[in-house]
C-alpha cells in the first residue's frame, strides 16, 4: 500500500470512493461541505484506491474532514492518519481536529487510541444537520443507536513528534 496526495487524475476515483462511502458531502457544524473541494490523501493498493481521507487547513488548524478505509484492521486509516499529520505539521498547524458523531462508536475508538481527545459535544447537531443541510441521514447509525448528536475531537500537535500514532490493530 502506498500514500499520495490527490492528483487531478485521481478525481474519477476519489469521487466514486467517497460516494461509495456517501462521504461526497458532509454535514458537521451546521454546515454541509463538499469534500471534493479539498485537498485529499489517497491510500492505493496496486492500482485499487483502499482509502481516502480529506482535510481543511486553516490557519494553525487542520480539520480531518473524512477518513475512509475500504477495509478494517488492515493499517489504511492508520497511515492515511499519519499522512494528515505529517501535512499538518508541514502546514506548521499545532490542532488535529475531527467531528463524528454519536454512533459511531468504531471512529471513536480508533481516534482515541491514536491521541485525540473528546473536546466537544454537540447534542442535536446531527438532527438540525437532517432538517436543513442534508436530508439523507438516517434516523439510526451503527449498531442500530439513534443518530443525534456531533462529537468533536482534537490533537495537539507538536511540530517534530510523530509518537501520537497508535500501531494500526485496534
Amino acid at each position: 500500500m502506498h500514500v499520495h496526495s490527490s492528483r487531478p487524475e485521481d478525481r474519477p476515483s476519489r469521487e466514486a470512493f467517497l460516494r461509495s462511502h456517501d462521504s461526497l458531502r458532509v454535514a458537521r457544524n451546521g454546515e454541509l461541505v463538499d469534500c471534493l473541494d479539498h485537498p485529499a490523501l489517497l491510500a492505493w493498493s496496486g492500482d485499487e484506491l483502499v482509502g481516502v481521507a480529506t482535510y481543511v487547513v486553516s490557519g494553525s488548524d487542520c480539520e480531518l474532514l473524512t477518513l475512509h478505509a475500504g477495509s478494517r484492521f488492515s493499517g489504511i486509516g492508520s497511515a492515511l492518519l499519519a499522512g494528515v499529520q505529517e501535512v499538518a505539521r508541514g502546514a506548521s498547524c499545532t490542532r488535529l481536529w475531527v467531528v463524528t458523531t454519536n454512533d459511531n462508536l468504531d471512529a471513536l475508538r480508533f481516534y482515541q487510541r491514536r491521541g485525540f481527545r473528546l473536546v466537544r459535544l454537540r447534542p442535536g447537531e446531527v438532527d438540525r444537520s437532517r432538517e436543513v443541510l442534508k436530508p439523507g441521514i438516517p434516523r439510526a447509525g451503527d449498531y442500530g443507536i439513534p443518530l443525534r448528536d456531533e462529537l468533536e475531537l482534537e490533537m495537539e500537535l507538536s511540530l517534530t513528534d510523530d509518537s501520537t500514532v497508535a500501531p494500526s490493530r485496534a
